[in-house]
């Protein structure tokens, strides 16, 4: 199978992890965490440090023995603003090439440690939802939205590309290429009805039960077959290139790895005994 199989979530808890830059909750069985970007007074925007941060995190999360799922939020009513405008626009103003490449470069591990990390991430998205906002709800598995939710890939606005972290990639896969070059080029609001017509939200919700929903989903899925969510989510990622020989291929290898878990057999028998089945991820 081309690539590698999802790594076995066996080494540490991440209960007591205890970041710098955002919250982080963690659910009574401990198998849902919540990260949470809390600066609500400035919509939540990020800094040079919490870049570094998220993308350290989200790559230590190969390592979790007891997270199965992550709901990733805001706080104050919004998501994310995007990058501090004092913080990180500001300096990178004064910066020489080598530096500019060196942030442009961490940023995008942010993406790519979220697409690593063998849990499926939802993001629940209120308010604003701008720049690297919008990106980090792209790079989720799941995006539940209130009515609420103003998203931007807002680049253009400020002299960039809309080619950021990853956008002119993973965008037009999520709501096709003529809506994501529209997005990416005039850098306008797409409105959460929008947004749900075209895919890129999974489902709206009122925005008292948003949280609520989205921890609900991700129960589900941590209560489910977690190594083989870990296995779709592999596949998911790594399938973009294949052609149709390779992928097809690729997920009868994935498939049969499931299928020798002791997950499949449990499930069988319990289904057999008219029981709800319990996942083990072994």
């Amino acid at each position: 199978m081309t690539g590698t199989t999802p790594a076995r979530t066996t080494q540490r808890p991440f209960r007591d992890y205890r970041p710098s830059h955002f919250a982080w909750e963690v659910s009574e069985d401990g198998r849902v965490a919540t990260i949470r970007l809390n600066r609500p007074e400035r919509k939540n925007p990020l800094t040079f440090e919490s870049y570094a941060e998220l993308r350290d995190l989200f790559r230590d999360l190969q390592f979790a023995s007891d997270v199965r799922a992550i709901v990733l939020a805001g706080s104050g009513g919004n998501f994310c603003s995007g990058g501090d405008v004092f913080e990180i626009i500001e300096p990178l103003t004064r910066m020489a090439m080598p530096e500019l490449l060196a942030f442009t470069r961490m940023t995008g591990s942010v993406v790519t440690a979220m697409h690593h990390c063998p849990q499926p991430i939802i993001a629940a998205v209120d308010g604003i939802c701008a720049g690297a906002g919008a990106i980090l709800a792209m790079a989720s598995n799941l995006r539940l939205a209130t009515p609420a939710a103003k998203t931007a890939f807002l680049f253009t606005r400020v002299g960039l590309a809309g080619a950021d972290m990853g956008a002119c990639g993973i965008l037009p896969r999520i709501i096709g290429q003529g809506r994501a070059a529209e997005l990416l080029f005039t850098g306008r609001v797409m409105s959460a009805e929008e947004g749900a017509s075209w895919g890129f939200y999974n489902a709206l919700h009122p925005g008292d039960v948003l949280e609520a929903e989205a921890s609900k989903l991700a129960h589900t899925l941590a209560d489910g077959p977690w190594f083989a969510h870990q296995m779709t989510k592999t596949m998911l990622n790594q399938e973009w290139a294949m052609g149709i020989e390779e992928l097809v291929e690729s997920e009868a290898q994935a498939q049969a790895i499931c299928m020798a878990t002791g997950d499949f057999r449990r499930a069988f028998e319990a289904f057999a005994a008219k029981q709800k089945p319990k996942f083990e991820g072994n």
